[in-house]
């Protein structure tokens, strides 16, 4: 894989082969990406909301401190990917009310408490092998249209196609976590324990990438953008055994989808 293609890491060698899903983030603690240290180390997980929200959040340091945030509302999408945030935000040009970037620091631990409460959206559960990935498309179309819509106290995780920093679609998975309302207050509480907003980074990272768009990324380069602080260091995070079963991280995925 080029550099060019590459998600946001300065860590990864390039003839290093890439896990088919994978959690790739920044951690706090640069040397070791093992459960010894869990406690001490966090995880940059990354969302986007309006001005408001993102004002009052960073000046308190308390995600919910704004009246227009709403706990217990709808679901809440987090990503450790900076690529894929950049690609759903359209480098916090897309939409206005999601017009600034969050990094949301978490507890490695805490992390994992999440994950372990979690269910793939049927979306997910579709393209492994087993009944939903032997059917028809449409066939699981109707499937997930016969599902109660019930509200749920699940975490839910969805595996869609990682986006390069230029927003390209590259060739394996990463993850996107999905928190109900019944635990965001929780969530932001009890698990948050840092918030940067890094909209600015998201831009001139953007006008840095047009300014080339023509030429092909070197790895050096790359590596120039980390040490800038337009590209977060994002490694492969090891996953707990149980958490990697659960989350069906080592099954074939059969079904091919557009994200």
């Amino acid at each position: 894989m080029s550099p060019s293609s590459s998600s946001s890491s300065s860590t990864t060698e390039a003839n290093q082969p890439i896990p088919y899903k994978q959690i790739r983030a920044h951690l706090s603690d640069s040397t070791s990406s093992s459960s010894e240290n869990e406690s001490e180390q966090t995880i940059t997980v990354y969302q986007a909301y309006n001005r408001a929200i993102a004002e009052a959040a960073v000046s308190s340091q308390k995600l919910n401190a704004s009246p227009k945030f709403k706990v217990n509302a709808r679901m809440t999408w987090i990503k450790p990917s900076w690529g894929w945030m950049l690609y759903r935000s359209g480098y916090s040009y897309k939409d206005s009310r999601q017009e600034r970037i969050l990094a949301l620091k978490m507890r490695l631990n805490d992390f994992w408490n999440l994950l372990r409460r979690a269910e793939l959206t049927h979306t997910s559960e579709a393209r492994f092998v087993g009944v939903r990935a032997r059917a028809s498309r449409r066939d699981q179309r109707k499937l997930t249209e016969q599902q109660p819509r019930e509200k749920s106290d699940k975490v839910k995780v969805q595996w869609d196609p990682e986006r390069s920093i230029r927003l390209e679609r590259l060739d394996y998975r990463s993850i996107q976590i999905g928190i109900p309302g019944s635990l965001t207050e929780k969530w932001c509480e009890e698990m948050i324990v840092g918030i940067e907003d890094v909209t600015d980074k998201a831009r001139e990272l953007k006008r840095v990438l047009d300014l080339e768009a023509d030429r092909p990324w070197e790895w050096t380069e790359l590596e120039e953008l980390v040490r800038l602080g337009l590209v977060p260091g994002e490694r492969e995070v090891q996953v707990p055994e149980d958490i990697r079963v659960l989350l069906g991280m080592d099954l074939p995925d059969v079904v091919s989808e557009q994200v």
